[in-house]
């Protein structure tokens, strides 16, 4: 039979969806399969990483704006709510993700990090900016 431990590494890296842990510092210590399908950077590049890696820089001071609010209040806005956001590729390439958010506490109640679950909707986006742009000429 399988450890609880187990199993949820087996879950984590079977979950379509990019799955990115970081440290109450951003530091990545969680990217699953799919993380490395949708931004390029292998498990072993992104880990140990700031979370910078693939935030685009115009975006980085918004974030960790509310990286260090969620942290010291406990609670997030956008908890569990989906929101379109920007993020880089390795590649440099800047694409339109879909994230949502939640705090990761210990035993005790104690704000541990952060979880993020991203998937790509680069192409819903531009098709739907295509559409209403055909709209308007």
């Amino acid at each position: 039979m399988t450890d609880q431990s187990e199993l949820d590494a087996h879950i984590i890296e079977g979950v379509a969806d990019a799955l990115i842990y970081s440290d109450r510092s951003g530091t990545i210590t969680r990217w699953n399969r799919a993380s490395t399908a949708l931004f390029g950077f292998s498990a072993g590049e992104a880990l140990g990483q700031n979370l910078d890696l693939i935030i685009p820089e115009h975006l980085r001071a918004a974030h960790w704006k509310g990286f260090e609010a969620a942290l010291s209040s406990g609670t997030m806005k956008l908890a569990g709510r989906p929101t379109l956001t920007r993020a880089l590729h390795k590649s440099g390439r800047k694409l339109y993700i879909e994230m949502t958010f939640a705090l990761v506490r210990d035993a005790a109640g104690a704000v541990q990090g952060s979880v993020a679950m991203a998937r790509d909707v680069t192409e819903r986006v531009e098709r739907e900016r295509a559409a209403k742009a055909a709209q308007n000429s």
